[in-house]
């Protein structure tokens, strides 16, 4: 049984306006009373909260739940409850069998849309998993039906070619995506679009989905498109923080630099919350066009909810919800609406009757601060305590956690030879390496494509030198980020990291036929997602000098393989490199 608590003289925000001044009871993790001169049990733990402000535990509205510690990292930063736009079924349902036994009060409580609806090579078919995707309306009940069987809550559809994003993959149709609203609606479930063209939220909107999991990003809003959205009674996630990472002029990660949080981030976390996308929209996008259609919602009275998209470039679980609150006020709402839209507006669209206020006979989902959030959003920021179902979090474990991990990755040592910090120089005709296990081919046959690749060592190298690395082979665009070439390994074995964090920058000559290459880096930490530049290998040999910190999260501390490889785009390709390694 959990201890009774009265947290005293309190301001409350009850998830609609703040009441100044109260005491809250809380007993076996619900709250039992809310007023004035209340009698307090003789044995409940009182808490003195004297300048302080009492808010439900924040909801995420959009994120990606690939691991339970992400649930984990989010309750220490206040966030009780994620809305999982994709994730691995099998995962969520794993996780929340575990929370419906033991409530699992170490992590945030999770709901998933579990596997998206997508085309065949659409958008999320690339993250490696296998996922089923539909094609034919007609297949839109039986689709449906089989996400809810695996235990999806709602029903997450991308209605994307992502040329807003420069580029051009399938994507349903309008009529299928109108199939599978009508099939989730026949269901009792949500249906939520994801779509970053305006003419897609427009169809989108039209076909009665409940809501836009994203805002648009190819143009600015039309005059009409906030009434349009309201005529339609549908809520929208803008997931600006998120958004935030393509803006064309980038801003300060504030974040990673804030006292009240920077304690609790690991290394990989301030490199990430640093990072910018990979991908770029087109040069007539910034921040600021969103920022005029979050207004014009606003103004047409449309239900806003808070969420980050996390873990994108640019986003960590729990933390980033803090800065998704202060840009929706940067956007015209007050901050007591932007709390709303972390509270009591997202339990209700997802009907979360238990949570999202501070009320009798709901859960003790808190989040005690210093100050008045409603005057100033940052206070968020600064949290005193995190309770879920009455129980105190921890955050010390967290913290110690994160401690022990710096502490770990400083004391692995380096790769015995990579002292020097040269991998290759191709000199002696072969393509031995200094350290580590050596240059292989990689290709997306490992995940199903047709892309190959091969190289050799070759007369002829950078600066006058003997001998250079000849990577050759063709893209075959049979799915949708296809990839090849050749990739090192820094560790003793293959995909065993290597702490390189004396080192600060990669560094190789390339020369080739003019066209686009790529440099995948892979890391522990990015949990096999790679961090990609792109460069151009030009007729006559060039040098390029990459730093740690343009590759978003990694650290140099826990390398795994770094691929140089070909673009996307289809046919024969060929390159050389030399001279590859790291420098301090």
């Amino acid at each position: 049984m959990k201890q009774a608590m009265a947290i005293c003289d309190v301001n409350i925000f009850d998830g609609f306006r703040l009441l100044p001044r109260k005491t809250v009871l809380i007993r076996d993790g619900i709250i039992s009373a809310i007023g004035e001169n209340l009698a307090i049990p003789v044995d409940a733990q009182v808490i003195d909260g004297t300048g302080q402000t009492l808010l439900p535990g924040l909801i995420d509205a959009h994120t990606h739940v690939f691991f339970a510690s992400s649930l984990r990292q989010a309750l220490m930063f206040g966030v009780t409850t994620e809305l999982d736009m994709f994730m691995d079924y099998r995962i969520a349902r794993g996780i929340k069998q575990r929370q419906a036994t033991d409530q699992q009060l170490d992590m945030a409580d999770l709901r998933s849309a579990g596997t998206l609806a997508t085309a065949r090579r659409g958008h999320g078919t690339e993250y490696g998993m296998s996922i089923p995707t539909i094609c034919e309306p007609e297949d839109a009940q039986a689709f449906v039906d089989a996400r809810i069987a695996e235990g999806s809550d709602y029903i997450k559809i991308i209605y994307d070619n992502r040329q807003a994003y420069g580029m051009n993959i399938p994507t349903i149709s309008k009529v299928t995506m109108s199939a599978l609203v009508a099939a989730a609606h026949t269901r009792g479930k949500l249906a939520i679009v994801h779509a970053l063209r305006q003419q897609d939220a427009h169809d989108a909107l039209e076909v009665g989905i409940d809501g836009l999991a994203h805002l648009f990003i190819d143009t600015a809003p039309d005059a009409e498109f906030g009434r349009y959205v309201a005529l339609h009674h549908a809520f929208v996630v803008p997931t600006l923080t998120m958004l935030e990472s393509l803006n064309s002029i980038p801003r300060v990660a504030s974040l990673a630099k804030d006292i009240h949080l920077a304690p609790y981030l690991s290394q990989e976390d301030i490199l990430g919350l640093e990072s910018m996308s990979p991908h770029r929209t087109n040069a007539h996008f910034n921040l600021a066009m969103v920022e005029e259609t979050v207004r014009q919602l606003k103004a047409a009275g449309v239900t806003i909810l808070a969420g980050t998209d996390a873990p994108n470039p640019g986003t960590i679980h729990g933390v980033s919800i803090h800065r998704e609150l202060e840009l929706l006020v940067h956007s015209g709402l007050t901050p007591t609406e932007a709390l709303v839209a972390a509270t009591s507006a997202p339990a209700e669209v997802f009907g979360l009757n238990d949570r999202g206020r501070i009320a009798h006979g709901l859960r003790a989902d808190l989040l005690l601060v210093r100050g008045d959030p409603t005057v100033d959003i940052r206070v968020t920021r600064d949290i005193v305590s995190i309770w879920k179902m009455g129980v105190l979090v921890v955050r010390r474990s967290h913290f110690a956690a994160i401690e022990q991990q710096r502490t770990e990755a400083q004391k692995r040592p380096a790769p015995v030879g990579s002292e020097a910090g040269l991998i290759s120089d191709f000199e002696d005709g072969t393509s031995r390496t200094a350290f580590g296990a050596g240059w292989s081919i990689s290709t997306d046959s490992a995940r199903g494509g047709n892309s190959t690749a091969s190289f050799k060592v070759v007369p002829g190298g950078a600066n006058g030198g003997k001998g250079s690395l000849f990577i050759s082979g063709e893209i075959v665009p049979k799915l949708q980020y296809p990839w090849a070439g050749a990739i090192f390994f820094p560790g003793a074995t293959p995909w065993s990291p290597a702490n390189l964090s004396d080192k600060q920058a990669l560094t190789f000559w390339a020369k080739g036929e003019g066209k686009v290459c790529r440099v995948m880096l892979f890391a522990g930490s990015q949990q096999a997602m790679p961090e990609i530049i792109t460069f151009v290998a030009h007729p006559q040999w060039q040098q390029f000098s990459l730093a740690f910190t343009q590759f978003g999260k990694s650290g140099g501390h826990d390398l795994l393989a770094i691929l140089f490889a070909a673009d996307l785009v289809a046919g024969k390709f060929a390159f050389q490199i030399d001279d590859v390694g790291f420098v301090k």
